[in-house]
């Protein structure tokens, strides 16, 4: 089997004489394989906490002030997902290329990808926030109950867009951390800027102090300022010199091969997110005319949903870069062992939340709301959705091993056919006498379930093929 240091060779000299990786890399490929699953499992989740707070403290604040707020936040948020494909396409690509690159030790190669994800996040950040802003009028009065809703939601807009445009500039500056195994900046940097969210949000939504309550826009304004403070922060690290990554303008000028590959590897991740708001899409347009309180019960019971999936999205971004990095230095054994542990602790983590879920959905849901049909709606959701956790944590990770693999194409393969299943029965079914909201979510589950089987068979394959074992 190549060792280590045989596959070791682009690049050697970017160590640091002592055959030691640059201040900032950690290198999984050797030690403990589930040591390292979890170590950056928690770097991930305690990231993913704090940004998902961000939208916890949204609603909390905005559902004081009645259901169309919540509506109209939650319905905005849907565009989120549509930023979050894009951002996950540009994470995917950057940290498949940076772990693969430092599992080889080409240090230098690191460095170059670094400052090239910079330029495709600041050109893509751009592009969204032309098209984000463009398109607003316009989708909210498409998927909005009410003019009311719409209103709220388009003046959520006009601050959130923007601050969803700075996430690209997060993903770029992130990910190659995540790739080399630094996890501490981004965390540092997202713990204070969820602080300060949850400090400026009420002052602006109530008006404490100035006496001119903002609403629904001083919810997104206090998003906007947090996520330009953790960029800042990130970028002043970057500055001090604590990890050998450097910001430099001077190779930001596109290398469209790199940034082909990439794309090329990101893309069909970043297509199962827009996959993902297609599902959302419809299921606003199916549920509006049910009223506000059942789109706003999805609202916050998705946002629920959301949260009690981070472990699941943490071990995917985890083992990406375990696998990424054992891929790279041909470690076949450990790119399995990396699969087999994280799909072990999704399971554990899944079946928690689902208990979870049955057991108090009611008490979740009032954290956020105290309309009864709002909390009667999310009720519904939650209990039935609950039925796929374990199977959709499991798609999760799987996705992380393809994402470390380099081939995304069978994942979204997968992704796709539960969003053509899903899609077309909905749609069929919201057609006929007697369509009722519960019935959306049963489709859900059984198409989940679908999409696990899938993912399963494409990854076996995959490893296969790219991961084979020694012959015996």
């Amino acid at each position: 089997m190549t060792t280590v240091r045989e596959a070791a060779q682009p690049g050697d000299d970017a160590d640091d004489g002592r055959g030691r990786a640059p201040k900032g890399v950690h290198d999984m490929t050797r030690g403990s394989v589930r040591g390292h699953v979890v170590r950056m499992t928690l770097f991930v989740l305690a990231g993913l906490a704090i940004q998902t707070l961000y939208a916890l403290v949204d609603i909390y604040w905005v559902g004081r002030l009645g259901k169309q707020a919540v509506a109209a936040v939650a319905l905005s948020s849907n565009l989120g997902f549509a930023a979050l494909a894009v951002t996950q396409m540009l994470s995917v690509g950057c940290v498949a290329l940076v772990s693969q690159a430092a599992g080889k030790k080409d240090h230098a190669e690191v460095q170059r990808l670094f400052n090239q994800a910079q330029s495709l996040s600041a050109f893509a950040g751009a592009a969204f926030l032309t098209v984000g802003l463009a398109v607003r009028r316009t989708y909210v009065e498409r998927l909005s109950p009410d003019a009311h809703t719409a209103e709220l939601a388009s003046t959520f807009l006009l601050t959130f867009i923007p601050a969803l445009a700075l996430q690209f500039t997060m993903v770029g500056l992130g990910s190659t951390l995540r790739g080399i195994g630094d996890m501490k900046p981004g965390l540092v940097a997202q713990i204070a800027s969820v602080l300060l969210n949850m400090v400026l949000a009420p002052f602006l939504v109530f008006g404490w102090v100035s006496g001119r309550p903002l609403g629904v826009a001083g919810a997104s304004i206090a998003t906007l300022v947090s996520t330009a403070a953790a960029i800042v922060g990130l970028v002043v690290y970057l500055a001090r010199g604590d990890t050998f990554l450097r910001v430099k303008v001077s190779e930001w000028w596109p290398d469209l091969s790199v940034w082909r590959r990439m794309v090329g590897i990101g893309l069909p991740a970043g297509t199962e997110f827009l996959l993902m708001t297609l599902i959302f899409g419809v299921i606003y347009v199916v549920a509006r005319p049910f009223g506000a309180h059942v789109q706003a019960g999805f609202g916050v019971g998705s946002r629920l949903v959301q949260a009690g999936f981070m472990p699941a999205v943490a071990l995917s971004f985890a083992s990406a870069a375990v696998v990424g990095q054992n891929y790279g230095s041909r470690e076949y054994a450990r790119v399995r062992e990396a699969a087999r542990e994280a799909t072990k602790l999704v399971v554990a983590v899944m079946l928690v939340f689902t208990v979870a879920c049955h057991v108090a959905p009611e008490r979740l849901m009032r954290l956020f709301t105290d309309e009864p049909g709002v909390v009667a709606a999310g009720v519904d959701y939650l209990e039935t959705i609950s039925y796929a956790y374990v199977a959709s944590g499991i798609v999760f990770t799987a996705a992380g091993v393809f994402q470390g693999l380099g081939n995304t194409w069978p994942s979204l393969m997968a992704s796709g056919a539960r969003a053509l299943a899903f899609v077309g029965v909905v749609l069929w079914l919201s057609r006929r006498t007697g369509f009722a909201i519960h019935t959306v979510w049963v489709v859900s589950v059984s198409a989940g379930l679908l999409q696990l089987a899938l993912q399963l068979t494409l990854l076996r394959r995959e490893l296969r093929l790219k991961a084979p074992l020694p012959s015996s």
